[in-house]
């Protein structure tokens, strides 16, 4: 057997639900850039389950669908209260509440293509009010009872502040969950899928997902972008750390990626977003820092910044709290997941790789009092 750490360059199953090929990402064989100039995030969302992009009025029954089941079980509600706030991360609240909000699901365990589909549109719909929830809870505030006649972007910014957002926050913040809704087979979404190749239900696949976006390495490098800008401070600041960390040879965070060679093509829409964005907020220096970095490490090393790079701004000039920047990856990347989670269900079989054994060998049993 020959190894491949990290399964490096491993293709591992078949999809039909996005690609990167020669640095592009498709989404159903749509580019990542026509979907982000032009599409909702419902419109996506549609596309990933069904392969095609829906019509006016699947649309309308898809929004409806994620409007009606969108509200939490009042005893998911009460569980944030019983959380040691001030010590938990939101990933870890959502991992947990998701896993708990399967006990208020009649169909939890219930396999059929119907009812899993039926699951889908009940997850999705209620992502975005738990990590709502949870963080206005941490601040002592009720929660925001979602608003049917909003969309998915506005709908989470409202359930967030409790305040209709402008059209340009929503226009930002549905790109950015285009951007994030699937990626082909990352870290959190082969998770998935070994999780539900078991026949296990599709609450424990996303739950699985949640905890391997929840690392540094994956979901949590935008969360670490923001931390680094916060550290530098102002923008005189930027040369001295950034030739420092290159220096001490440290990683800096947001730039560089496994399966992209000259680029993440969604970094610009971000980067975009970001310099409205922080101009309009009077937070410019965000963005003239993070420009003044991609420039510094890209002309030392062939890095150029992924999407979690300015998507940090770009959540920061919405006034969302740094540690939500991961959980607001997930509120999207849950599409991603379920159309993975739906797809392995449809042709499963049992992810089981080996592993080459690096031990000992041929020991023998020394009794005890001989040791």
């Amino acid at each position: 057997m020959s190894v491949t750490k990290g399964l490096e360059g491993i293709v591992a199953t078949t999809s039909s639900i996005s690609s990167i090929i020669d640095d592009t990402l498709t989404y159903v064989g749509y580019d990542i850039d026509d979907l982000a100039e032009n599409a909702s995030f419902e419109e996506v969302f549609y596309l990933l389950l069904h392969r095609r992009l829906p019509t006016y009025s699947e649309l309308e029954e898809l929004t409806a669908q994620l409007a009606e089941n969108s509200a939490l079980p009042a005893e998911v509600l009460q569980h944030f209260k019983t959380y040691p706030i001030h010590d938990v991360h939101p990933m870890a609240a959502l991992r947990s509440a998701v896993s708990l909000l399967s006990l208020y699901d009649s169909e939890a365990d219930v396999m059929d293509k119907e009812a899993n589909y039926r699951k889908a549109i009940r997850i999705q719909a209620k992502i975005p009010a738990i990590v709502t929830a949870f963080s206005r809870t941490r601040k002592g505030l009720e929660p925001v009872e979602p608003r049917k006649d909003l969309g998915f972007a506005a709908n989470f910014l409202y359930m967030l502040n409790g305040t209709e957002p402008s059209s340009i926050e929503v226009e930002a913040f549905n790109k950015a969950l285009v951007l994030h809704a699937d990626h082909e087979l990352n870290a959190s979404t082969f998770t998935a899928r070994v999780c539900v190749a078991t026949l296990s239900d599709i609450y424990s696949g996303i739950t699985a997902a949640i905890g391997a976006l929840k690392g540094p390495l994956h979901g949590g490098a935008n969360e670490a972008v923001m931390k680094m800008l916060s550290e530098i401070g102002t923008e005189d600041n930027v040369e001295d750390y950034i030739q420092d960390k290159l220096k001490n040879k440290e990683k800096i965070m947001g730039f560089g990626h496994r399966v992209y060679r000259k680029g993440d093509p969604r970094a610009k829409h971000l980067k975009e977003m970001s310099e409205k964005l922080t101009k309009l907020t009077g937070q410019a220096k965000y963005y003239n820092m993070s420009v003044k970095i991609e420039e510094l490490v890209t002309s030392q090393k062939p890095l150029p910044p992924n999407v979690d790079f300015y998507s940090a701004s770009v959540y920061h000039s919405l006034g969302i709290d740094h540690d939500l920047f991961t959980p607001i990856f997930a509120v999207s990347r849950t599409s991603g997941w379920i159309a993975h989670i739906l797809e392995q269900y449809d042709n499963n079989r049992l992810i089981r790789p080996r592993a080459e054994y690096t031990g000992p060998d041929m020991q023998k049993y020394i009794p005890i009092e001989q040791r």
